[in-house]
Order: C-alpha cells, then structure tokens, then sequence
C-alpha cells in the first residue's frame, strides 16, 4: 500500500509521520492483511515505502508492541501476536447459563483455549449514569444495585463492565452482595422470576475515561468500545443495564441478525 503524499492528507491530519505509519500497520494487522504470526515488513521496506527515517520506523513499530499487537526485541524480526484481535459474540454468551456451569462469558472465552476469570470491583446503591437512569425507566435522582467488574483473559484486562439493577428486583438478593454469582447474573435473574427476553445493544467509540485507561492498561489515546446493552423481561421490563467498555484495538463485536 503506498502511502498519501503529505499535500493530499487534508489540512486535519495533524499525525506525526511515526502515528500514521503505526496506523497503516494497524489496519493491516486487523483486517487480516498481516494475519497472526506473520513478520512485519523489514525496517528497510518500511522505511521506503513510508519515506521515513530508521529512527521513526522503530518508533511506530514501539506504538504497536505497546499496543499489544506485535512482539519483537532488538535483533530480531516483529511478528503480529497470535491473538491480534479476538472477535466477541454477545448472543452466544447472553443466555443463563444451567445449573453448575460457569457465567457464560468466561465459558465461551475458554473455549478459545484461554483462560479467563472476572474480579469484582464494586457493589452500592448508586445514582446511575443519565444514559442508564434512562433505559431502566428511573425517575430523577432515583438509585440503582451498581456491580462493577473487570473481565481477564489470561491475566489481561479485557472489558470494564458496570451492570445496573432496580431496587425492586436486586434488594435482598445477591445482587446486592460484594460476591460472585455462580453462572452470573442472567441465571440469578431467571432463578428471581425475570427471564431475559431481549436484549439491545448501543455502541459507539469513546476516548477512554482515565479510570478505563488505567483498568484497561490501555497504550495511549485509541478509542475503546462502549456497549450500552438494555435486557428485557417479560412484559419489555428493563431488568439490567450494562455498560462495558473494551479496548477497541484489541476486540471487535460480532452480530448475527435477518433484515426486519
């Protein structure tokens, strides 16, 4: 791919050379151009393809090992990380899980042969974000059950994930309690009487908050992705509202779904 001659790149592209070099690379590595285990074009091919210096070249190629996306060392070549991007299917893990079994999101994440486990942040009575309050119906001011968590997959951080609960449904249950839930919270609600029948999906890209870029251990300023994700019980009550987030760079969202 050639790069965009410097007077064509629009008067916004404020990146310096090693930023944009990194991004092409990127892209590469996530659409599958440079699939896992592949070694990265050399230093001299970058740097004439790219017009660049020795110096710039390792500073972007730095951007990407920070990212996670490559390894490499001194003296040897850089290669995309076998796990370049992990793709997330929300249906296959929204169902309650059966008795004994594990919260599906982590079964799911294992049969990738990884090993994954969730640790729980925080468990109050809050005032929800605008966007949550919203979704579950609450009037001005109300509070809601906050468990607030962080998902791994073999020890990295993956997902920050705050789930929301009405009073009526999570008062003098676990959901109140600073513990896990065998099988999560979707079995614990189905046990409780609420089923979820639905579940919708917002999402957008964010600049991470600092509490995300520090939870995530995220390199610098790529976006993360936040899901708003509204579940439904019988009569299309609101019975969670979830907020996760994840590093956008590292996860992409996989949907299936038939023209309406």
């Amino acid at each position: 791919m050639t790069p965009v001659p410097s007077n064509e790149t629009g008067a916004y592209d404020h990146r310096s050379l090693h930023e944009r070099i990194a991004a092409d690379l990127r892209d590469e590595i996530m659409n599958g151009d440079l699939g896992p285990g592949t070694k990265l074009p050399s230093t001299a091919q970058l740097k004439e393809r790219f017009a660049a210096s020795n110096a710039t070249v390792q500073k972007a190629l730095g951007l990407l090992k920070d990212e996670r996306l490559v390894v490499g060392r001194a003296g040897a070549a850089v290669t995309v990380r076998d796990h370049r991007q992990r793709t997330m299917r929300p249906a296959a893990y929204m169902a309650p899980a059966t008795d004994g079994e594990r919260y599906r999101w982590l079964s799911e994440a294992e049969k990738l042969g990884t090993h994954a486990r969730s640790k729980l942040l925080r468990v109050a009575e809050v005032a929800p974000p605008a966007d949550v309050s919203a979704a579950l119906g609450l009037p001005h001011d109300a509070t809601a059950v906050l468990r607030h968590q962080l998902l791994l997959i073999d020890d990295e951080p993956v997902e920050l994930v705050s789930s929301y609960y009405p009073l009526e449904i999570a008062r003098g249950t676990a959901i109140e309690k600073r513990q896990k839930i065998r099988g999560g919270t979707p079995a614990l609600l189905a046990e409780l009487g609420h089923p979820p029948r639905l579940s919708v999906d917002r999402v957008s890209a964010r600049v991470p908050t600092q509490e995300q870029f520090t939870a995530l251990r995220l390199p610098g300023d790529l976006p993360v992705l936040r899901t708003l994700r509204v579940v439904h019980g019988d009569d299309d009550r609101p019975i969670e509202v979830t907020v996760m987030v994840k590093a956008g760079h590292l996860y992409e969202l996989q949907y299936e779904f038939t023209a309406e």
